[in-house]
């Protein structure tokens, strides 16, 4: 297997992970603050990494890398969960799929900036294309939300994709699982204070699907679905790799209907094979 396809195989792995991290921090901000979930998701997750790093006796990173390292956390471990944690509060996990819909061509765009890509003209007609076909089905689902909301998930996107663009970069060189950990680990104590000042005042409050949604974004959406997709971006290409991101809001939705048992419209099926087109597309001419 050449490492592209391996690329675009961890790639849609990790994707398949992130498909339910919208939903279970919908389902977890009915209890916990955003604050304490973003920075409860980042504690958990930062010791997992840091276990992992002392038991696998990984070498530390380099002085230079450490201001991309930040980024990385300021982007996906602190300010796409703060922002889309604060955005659910006001709009629908369906609204939010809206912008996810955004988030291939924001990674594709700073892939170009950060990672020094340069994709087909071509490549940017499928990501648009693909992005608007993502855009309009969700707007078709949602019941709307708010002009807060809205622009809470756009800073949230464009953050995000900054982050899955730098993180590539340093994946590179350092492996996909040692970024985030490191990332993860630089941001540790931050989110270990922020932890204790936002505690719940009574855990009796806190439901059992709210705990359930805090165990997944912090286990599955903060750094198992992280290992599979820098590796995936640093193999296959920031701005090709990132375009599996349309499909996510559709594993979503079916894993919604296999789960939930709703009912899959024909509008679905029918995105689903515009959005397979247009990856499929971006990754020809990428």
């Amino acid at each position: 297997m050449d490492k592209v396809t391996a690329g675009w195989g961890s790639g849609l792995l990790g994707v398949i992970i992130f498909s339910g991290s919208l939903p279970a921090t919908r389902v977890a901000v009915a209890d916990f603050s955003p604050l304490f979930l973003t920075s409860a998701r980042a504690l958990i997750a930062g010791l997992l990494g840091a276990i992992l790093l002392l038991g696998l006796r990984q070498a530390r990173p380099a002085r230079s890398d450490i201001l991309s390292l930040a980024v990385v956390a300021i982007g996906v471990v602190v300010g796409f969960p703060l922002l889309t944690a604060f955005a659910l509060q006001h709009i629908d996990a369906a609204h939010s799929i809206v912008f996810i819909g955004l988030l291939p061509l924001a990674t594709a765009i700073f892939g170009v900036v950060r990672g020094g890509e340069r994709p087909r003209p071509a490549f940017w007609l499928f990501s648009v294309l693909g992005a608007g076909t993502v855009a309009s089905f969700a707007i078709s689902r949602s019941s709307g939300g708010t002009f807060g909301g809205d622009l809470l998930m756009i800073a949230a996107i464009l953050l995000c994709g900054l982050g899955y663009a730098e993180g590539a970069v340093l994946s590179r060189r350092l492996g996909g699982w040692q970024v985030i950990s490191w990332s993860l680990l630089l941001a540790l104590p931050v989110m270990a204070l922020v932890t204790l000042l936002t505690l719940p005042q009574s855990w009796n409050s806190i439901g059992v699907p709210a705990w359930i949604g805090l165990a997944y974004v912090s286990i599955f959406s903060m750094l198992v679905g992280f290992i599979f997709w820098y590796r995936g971006l640093a193999l296959g290409g920031i701005a090709s790799v990132g375009q599996l991101q349309l499909l996510q809001p559709f594993f979503g939705l079916m894993l919604a209907a296999a789960l939930l048992h709703e009912a899959v419209a024909w509008t679905m099926i029918a995105a689903s094979a515009i959005v397979v087109l247009c990856v499929g597309g971006a990754r020809r001419f990428a």
